[in-house]
């Protein structure tokens, strides 16, 4: 028997508890129907009993608090909502506790935002972690001891796991599923909740909106000149020369207020206007290749894959109905 407990936080996502307990309850359905034993006893777990989420448009009722667990084989720490530093405070008594079972033997997975407060147990530190796509700058931020792997849906490292944003810790559910019983088992459950078992990134689903979480203003300066020309063509030694700054210095102030360098940042301009593109209108591939600035197919091809892990062509049949068939 596997011992789950679903943490129950302060400012919880109420999804994100209920939807694995949902789905493992599940499982131990799907393996009685196959007359083998149920493998898992799951338990909602809060430093109180009565959790209220959502502005206390929900109840939660904790089966066991925190005292009361006297052992466990894994810990969810659910998705958290709101201002994540305000949440991480107000759950600063579930700390401990998560350490404790993780020295105690206890595998610790994330979901979604839950990546914010396991991160501030310290067990993430100089590992790596995923969490929503949106919110790795700021947790970057935060926790700059924790290797952020952008666009991943699930890390696993060490019986630490960790999962994309929203909808993506389904895969992180599941792939804890395939673990501790098979695969088939994992496969029935997907077919049951509809999920894609084998997505394993959460690019094709990003927004670049430039990061501007930064106080130089110089650099912000050069964000503004880059997203208004991206069409050009743009070097390092012409934008230094632009804003009166050395090379050097200027690759390395660009790098350490975006995260990325001069040429990764006009790239990801680029492809955001591109996919812009491929979702709302009718043009083709080369078309919308010269629109952002690219002449050279295999490069613009290259790149747009590695940016939403789709080809071109993928991408557009996604999201545009309209689109003029492959």
């Amino acid at each position: 028997m596997k011992h789950v407990c679903i943490l129950v936080p302060e400012t919880a996502v109420i999804e994100a508890v209920a939807d694995p307990r949902y789905l493992f309850s599940a499982v131990n359905q799907f393996l009685a129907a196959a007359g083998r034993a149920p493998l898992f006893e799951v338990k909602l777990v809060a430093a109180r009993r009565e959790t209220r989420l959502d502005n206390a448009a929900f109840s939660v009722h904790a089966d066991l608090l925190l005292d009361e667990v006297e052992h466990t084989d894994l810990v969810i720490i659910p998705a958290l909502s709101g201002n994540l530093s305000a949440a991480i405070d107000a759950n600063k008594a579930l700390i401990p506790w998560i350490i404790e079972q993780y020295n105690k033997g206890a595998e610790v997975a994330s979901l979604c935002l839950g990546a914010f407060l396991f991160a501030s147990t310290g067990l993430l530190d100089g590992k790596k972690c995923s969490t929503h796509w949106g919110f790795c700058n700021e947790f970057r931020a935060m926790f700059p001891k924790v290797e952020m792997v952008d666009g991943s849906i699930i890390t696993d490292e060490q019986r630490l796991y960790s999962s994309g944003g929203a909808n993506s810790y389904w895969n992180l559910l599941l792939y804890l599923v395939e673990k501790y019983t098979d695969r088939p088992t994992a496969i029935l459950a997907a077919k049951y909740f509809a999920v894609d078992i084998e997505r394993d990134s959460q690019a094709a689903f990003m927004l670049f909106n430039g990061q501007r979480a930064h106080e130089d203003d110089t650099i912000k300066q050069v964000q503004a000149y880059l997203e208004a020309h991206y069409t050009n063509k743009v070097t390092v030694d012409e934008l230094a020369e632009r804003f009166a700054i050395g090379r050097r210095s200027f690759e390395r102030r660009f790098k350490k207020a975006t995260n990325n360098t001069v040429v990764e940042y006009l790239q990801r301009v680029k492809m955001e206007a591109a996919k812009r593109s491929f979702e709302t209108s009718r043009k083709n591939i080369s078309e919308v290749m010269f629109d952002v600035g690219y002449t050279d197919t295999k490069a613009f091809r290259t790149i747009f894959k590695k940016v939403t892990g789709l080809t071109p062509v993928e991408y557009r049949n996604k999201y545009n109905k309209q689109a003029i068939p492959a």
